[in-house]
């Protein structure tokens, strides 16, 4: 049954949702934003027709599944597009998007059910008869299946959430001590998650290749791209490109086939990515489906030429998919994320000071940020991608090295240097060598050294001395009336008068703060977890998903102690030293900023070397004053 969008909410934030907001509007269609404290103003609110708060000022604002649906009933949209992350693979969401009487712009609750779940996936692709990667498609159950998997199909071995995604729970092991740690590690408490773990062999000499797929509720589907997303740390991308080099008629064939039957296997209805892992000897392994539109559809509109969220849209009104004209051109993706590449790309915040993004031919943008606004830890660390198209994979090369010199970013670190060193290495850029850049080579080649000195890529300061606008007669200010923003003008003198304002007495105005710089830039201090004190410390701005860990427990040596979440990446705590849990400062969904203390442990000794100090400062020895403070100081950090 064909339908008509005539309201589309946008369940998202950033760049993809004013990705979205730009088709809707060249489609005819108004639009509602939804947005944070923080987004308070985003680029993206300010282009939708409506915008609605949603208190809070972590991205935790965007997963409330029922305060986004009363801001559906409330605005009146009767469609919603979820956009990619947060809430675009819930399927508990797609459903009440559905039972409101909206209509949902991507799969079935069903689909999203079955392919949301990495074990799930697994039996839809068997049952498909598209080969997944060598694996267990159950839960974890004991040790002793782990160890026989790995001693059949050998080291190493990868052990993944089931839920995860975007590189997120997913754990490399290469001998059976680390496997029997991570088993612990998972198993240590009650209530343990590893009920919510599989097995895979890992496949170390391999491309990551996708196919951008689509099909419509009539049975039509089409591929519109295939893309290479080989260049990725910690499993998650970096760089993207379409169509994806060397592949073989034979693989290109596979690939198709295996995406066209995983869609027909779930009556897939809408826009997806089939994710596949393709090896020197052109075996093809599937990885996943992305039940979504993903990060990285540029690069696919580019060579396709079609508008991807346009087609989305139409398919969810029960139109019939555009076939995908023959690809043309090559196109690169480039993300830019505020992570220091002279950090092994750890995630950072502050706020953007300076921001040239290059033009000319060949040359997108798509972003959601502009200088002044504030880049937080407590969100995605992207704040933009930078996509480069030519007629051939050579020129788009020089194309980017081009771009990549015009580009200026300052205010927060960025991937750039990284890029030009990429975009300059005969491995990366060679025609004709299909597997010298797999999955691990970002990793094993410029990543994972010895981060550089503190201090290397923080946040500039701001210079206080940007040029003031010239006077307007009106003053308009952005207000929210029963949560609904609404931008109100009024004419200056009357502004003046009711606020006694210093230009109402005649006196010079004063510089205003760029906005969302509250106090200039965001400074990090972080102390070393050496294990000399038992302090551990957090090395960044994050989240606190888990602490896997209880007080009174002993702890070796590169046990897992916490894990945190910064800019929806993963990252994980671990004993520097033999020891005791003292005190834990934190819990889950707990905020923390980089040197914020997670936990004291009690270095194996310390405490009976701290008990004969105090014995002997008790007794007046010639050692009690300088033996009774480190205690003291240790008492004072216990409680913190």
């Amino acid at each position: 049954m064909v339908k008509n969008v005539n309201k589309l909410l946008v369940a998202n934030r950033g760049e993809i949702a004013l990705r979205v907001i730009r088709t809707a509007h060249e489609m005819g269609i108004p639009t509602v934003a939804i947005y944070a404290e923080q987004d308070r103003d985003a680029q993206y609110v300010q282009m939708a027709d409506e915008a609605y708060l949603l208190h809070g000022d972590s991205y935790r604002s965007y997963m409330d599944e029922d305060l986004i649906i009363d801001v559906l009933r409330r605005s009146g949209a009767d469609a919603v597009h979820p956009g990619y992350g947060y809430l675009s693979e819930i399927a508990s969401f797609a459903d009440k998007v559905i039972k409101a009487g909206a209509t949902w712009i991507g799969p079935s609750p069903t689909a999203l059910t079955d392919l949301g779940d990495k074990i799930t996936a697994r039996r839809v692709a068997k049952r498909a008869h598209v080969p997944p990667v060598p694996g267990l498609s159950e839960p974890v159950k004991d040790m002793r299946e782990l160890l026989t998997f790995a001693q059949i199909n050998g080291y190493p071995v990868m052990m993944k959430r089931t839920d995860g995604g975007g590189g997120k729970g997913i754990t490399l092991v290469h001998n059976d001590d680390e496997l029997r740690s991570f088993y612990m590690n998972h198993d240590a408490l009650e209530g343990g998650d590893l009920d919510e773990y599989f097995v895979e062999l890992f496949i170390d000499k391999a491309r990551h290749v996708e196919t951008q797929s689509g099909r419509d509720s009539h049975g039509n589907f089409t591929v519109y791209s295939t893309r290479d997303c080989s260049v990725q740390r910690r499993n998650q991308k970096l760089i993207e490109e379409a169509p994806a080099p060397f592949l073989t008629d034979g693989e290109r064939e596979q690939l198709e086939r295996y995406s066209r039957g995983l869609f027909n296997a779930v009556d897939y209805v809408g826009l997806g990515t089939c994710e596949f892992m393709v090896t020197p000897q052109h075996k093809v392994y599937f990885l996943e489906v992305n039940p979504r539109l993903q990060v990285e559809h540029t690069v696919s509109e580019q060579v396709c030429g079609l508008d991807l969220v346009r087609e989305q849209i139409n398919i969810a009104n029960g139109g019939e998919l555009t076939e995908a004209p023959q690809s043309h051109g090559h196109a690169f993706e480039l993300r830019i994320t505020s992570e220091d590449p002279d950090k092994n790309l750890t995630p950072s915040g502050g706020t953007l000071t300076r921001l040239d993004w290059p033009s000319g031919p060949g040359i997108r943008v798509d972003s959601g940020v502009k200088v002044g606004d504030v880049v937080s830890p407590k969100f995605d660390s992207m704040m933009g991608k930078l996509v480069v198209t030519a007629q051939d994979r050579p020129t788009a090369v020089a194309r980017v090295r081009r771009a990549l010199k015009e580009f200026r970013l300052e205010g927060v670190p960025s991937p750039k240097p990284l890029f030009e060193t990429i975009f300059n290495d005969p491995e990366f850029t060679a025609d004709g060598q299909p597997f010298t850049v797999t999955t691990k080579w970002l990793e094993r080649k410029y990543l994972n050294r010895k981060p550089k000195s503190a201090g290397t890529g923080q946040p500039a300061s701001l210079s206080g001395s940007e040029e003031q606008p010239k006077k307007q007669e009106t003053d308009s200010f952005v207000i929210e009336v029963d949560n609904k923003r609404v931008k109100l003008t009024v004419p200056r003198d009357i502004v003046d008068n009711l606020m006694g304002s210093a230009r109402a007495r005649g006196s010079k105005r004063r510089t205003q703060p760029l906005r969302g710089s509250s106090s200039g830039a965001v400074e990090q201090k972080v102390k070393a977890n050496d294990g000399k004190s038992g302090i551990i410390d957090s090395p960044m701005q994050a989240i606190v998903t888990r602490v896997n860990v209880a007080e009174g427990q002993a702890v070796a040596k590169g046990d897992l102690l916490v894990v945190l979440e910064s800019m929806k990446m993963e990252n994980y705590v671990y004993a520097p030293v033999n020891g005791t849990v003292r005190k834990i400062f934190v819990g889950p969904s707990d905020s923390v900023d980089a040197g914020t203390t997670l936990m004291k442990l009690d270095v194996d000794g310390a405490e009976q070397r701290e008990k004969s100090g105090a014995v002997a400062g008790a007794a007046g020895g010639p050692a009690s004053a300088d033996a009774a403070k480190p205690a003291q100081d240790q008492a004072k950090e216990g409680d913190r």
